[in-house]
């Protein structure tokens, strides 16, 4: 069974990326983990998050760097050959529900103030 389930903030903004038919939105989440490590810190996993369609769409309307969510979806590897021919691979999650859990102060991109800059809770 491929099943993937994480609870983190976006490092980012959502990202649209253009040339498919669908809606398709980018996703990094930082997720922390559930021990201490000598030095007293809490360890964070980065994960990237492939969202399609109106899943999609509602994540650029809604979301943006520091909103916590919960993804659940499945892990996807893929591969392929870059401009120089190198083989190149990502691993990914692709996301078959999002639930917004908080927000930050803004809640669509249109009331964002250029100047604001978001802290991570770590």
């Amino acid at each position: 069974m491929n099943l993937s389930f994480k609870i983190g903030i976006l490092t980012k903004d959502p990202e649209q990326i253009k040339g498919t038919t669908k809606t398709l939105v980018k996703l990094v989440l930082a997720v922390k983990e559930n021990y201490t490590n000598k030095n007293g810190n809490r360890p964070t996993q980065f994960f990237n998050i492939a969202v399609w369609g109106v899943l999609a769409d509602n994540c650029l309307k809604y979301l943006r760097k520091g909103s916590r969510v919960a993804v659940l979806g499945k892990d996807q590897q893929r591969s392929w050959e870059d401009e120089k021919g190198n083989k190149r691979y990502a691993t990914e999650i692709v996301a078959s529900e999002v639930e917004f859990i908080s927000t930050p102060k803004y809640t669509t991109k249109e009331e964002v103030n250029e100047e604001t800059d978001y802290d991570l809770p770590f």
